[in-house]
């Protein structure tokens, strides 16, 4: 205890000399031997050696591990350079000199630095990778609708620029094809969209059948690209508008019975009107079809059930429908002049309706076949009735020529003289074409005659044989008048020797006899040559047309009839009568 006393205070600092000399100062207090004295020395340098040694080896054991941990350094330095695609990094000393730690804390900045690099790009490499996945696993249709993926492995041995950038182009390539089949599938939708809206089906139920992502409450993104969902939608797609068709032609169909029963039945316009939806189809084509539900199924029903009850009122109002047809046939045989038995027909058609074997659409069938010919009929003759009407004309303002040429009041300044004149001059120049217009209308009427096989009649008179008369009549028309100017003449003569016999004109009861000759004229002449075609006209107006639809005749043509050369010749002999009496001789 004395001696620690002693030591604390005086030595301050303790070391390995004054603590060998406590010792000495102990032992020579203890008596100590020299031997002992010698033995704790010895163990003392054994124990110190063992502290040294132990110091040492921790020493190499450090400095060992700060080599190996440079190494390391180093070689991760390389690895990370390597996989990022760098040729060095800033900050790295180019000397390895300096103790090992001034080399590990000179690398350790750099180190650092690409460790944090490697774990950005590593995480650019995750997303890109997971993106490519995903996109891959919704255009082959191997991720399901609203399955996620896990974060795919990055290879770190690869971490360069040029790496990402062939993730990224595949990327874009891929982003590309998912936006192509995104256009795809929403004009597809859309389509699908349109035609369920015409066609009356519910559009959700229908487009989610293909894929449930395709309904309008799941994103854009979010929908079906697969090759499966293209397919099938393409194939919806084709089956509905092969629907859209079939009903479009069935509802046209429809419409076009519906007009047609209220054609033939004067249907009013009050009753047509709730299905004009339905005939507006008529003028559409399959594409202008867009109305929602206009092909929906109980439009359609809706269309068969008027349609059917409209065939069962069709067959109980069956007589007045097939009269009305009839009565539109026997109207365009009136307007082509074919003269037809109207009374025969319609009792073949009260016969038909009466028999236990009538079936309406056969019987209606066979009257538009009818009336298609007759128009066919109607039309081949147009050209010639038009002629005929022209050559009727003719004859009428030749008949009126003769009339005004005989009124000797004609150049008076009456009111409305000079129309008259005017009429005159044209009727002088179209009664001069008559000729010309009889030898046409010949050659076409010969013409359609060979062409059809059959004479082309007039309201039931061959039209050829009422030209033929025409031209007989009309040549001994030119040869009364040249006898009637031959009278004259002779008339001419006589009164000019009457003159020198006795030195002065006729008496006043001579003229007479002339005035008889030019009365004669005038009837005869006239009426007989140029006013008989008139009053053959009238005849036939009476008694050559067709029956129109109320019974009455159609008097809008006239035409000459089959006396027209008889009726000539009586009125010429009249004629020849009263000229060959002659004037009294003196």
């Amino acid at each position: 205890m004395g001696v620690a006393g002693h030591n604390d205070p005086l030595l301050g600092e303790t070391t390995c000399g004054s603590l060998l000399q406590q010792l000495q100062l102990i032992w020579d207090e203890v008596g100590e031997s020299d031997e002992d004295r010698d033995k704790m020395l010895l163990q003392l340098e054994q124990e110190c050696l063992d502290v040294y040694r132990r110091k040492v080896d921790r020493a190499s054991s450090s400095r060992a591990h700060l080599l190996q941990q440079l190494a390391n350094s180093k070689s991760e330095l390389t690895r990370l350079l390597s996989a990022l695609g760098e040729l060095s990094v800033s900050g790295i000393p180019d000397k390895t000199t300096g103790t090992i730690k001034e080399q590990l804390a000179a690398i350790s900045p750099s180190l650092e630095l690409l460790c944090k690099k490697r774990d950005s790009r590593v995480k650019e490499f995750a997303d890109v990778q997971l993106q490519i996945q995903t996109l891959r696993g919704e255009i082959t249709g191997n991720l399901q609708f609203g399955e996620h993926l896990e974060t795919p492995h990055v290879n770190e041995d690869d971490l360069s620029v040029k790496k990402l950038n062939e993730f990224l182009f595949e990327l874009q390539a891929l982003q590309k094809e998912k936006s192509n089949r995104l256009n795809k599938i929403l004009e597809s939708v859309s389509s699908v969209h349109d035609l369920c809206s015409v066609l009356g089906t519910d559009f959700v139920g229908t487009v989610t059948e293909v894929h449930p992502s395709l309904d309008d409450s799941v994103g854009v993104q979010a929908k079906s690209i697969s090759d499966e969902t293209l397919s099938k939608l393409s194939k919806m797609v084709i089956g509905l508008q092969e629907e859209k068709s079939k009903r479009f032609t069935k509802i046209q169909a429809l419409a076009s019975q519906l007009s047609d029963l209220w054609n033939l039945m004067d249907a009013p316009v009050e009753e047509c009107q709730p299905f004009h939806h339905i005939t507006c189809n008529m003028s559409l084509t399959l594409d202008e079809v867009t109305v929602p539900g206009a092909l929906a199924l109980d439009v359609i029903e809706q269309a068969e059930l008027e349609v059917e009850r409209l065939d069962q009122l069709k067959a109980s109002r069956m007589k007045d429908i097939a009269f009305k047809k009839q009565t539109e046939l026997e109207d365009i045989y009136a307007r082509a002049h074919i003269a037809i038995d109207s009374s025969a027909a319609r009792d073949r058609i009260m016969s038909i309706i009466e028999s236990s074997s009538f079936e309406p659409s056969e019987l209606l069938a066979d009257m538009e076949n009818q009336i298609h010919k007759a128009n066919e009929e109607a039309l081949s003759r147009k050209d010639i009735l038009e002629r005929v009407d022209r050559w009727m004309l003719a004859c009428e303002e030749e008949s009126w020529l003769e009339d005004y040429s005989r009124d000797d009041n004609r150049y008076s300044a009456t009111r409305g003289a000079h129309l008259n004149l005017k009429r005159a001059e044209k009727a002088r120049v179209l009664v001069n074409k008559i000729p010309a217009i009889v030898d046409t209308l010949v050659a076409k009427t010969r013409a359609w005659e060979q062409e059809h096989g059959m004479p082309f009649t007039y309201d039931g008179v061959p039209l050829l044989a009422m030209l033929d008369e025409y031209k007989v009549l009309r040549q001994e028309k030119e040869e009364e008048k040249q006898r009637m100017r031959d009278q004259k003449k002779i008339n001419d003569q006589l009164a000019a020797e009457q003159e020198k016999l006795f030195g002065s004109k006729l008496s006043p009861a001579r003229p007479q006899s002339s005035r008889k000759v030019a009365g004669a004229r005038a009837n005869g002449g006239g009426g007989a040559v140029n006013g008989t075609p008139v009053r053959r006209l009238s005849a036939l107006q009476s008694g050559g047309r067709t029956a129109s639809r109320d019974g009455r005749r159609d008097v809008s043509r006239p035409v000459a009839p089959v006396n027209y050369v008889a009726i000539a010749k009586e009125d010429a002999a009249s004629q020849a009568s009263s000229n060959h009496t002659g004037p009294s001789t003196p």
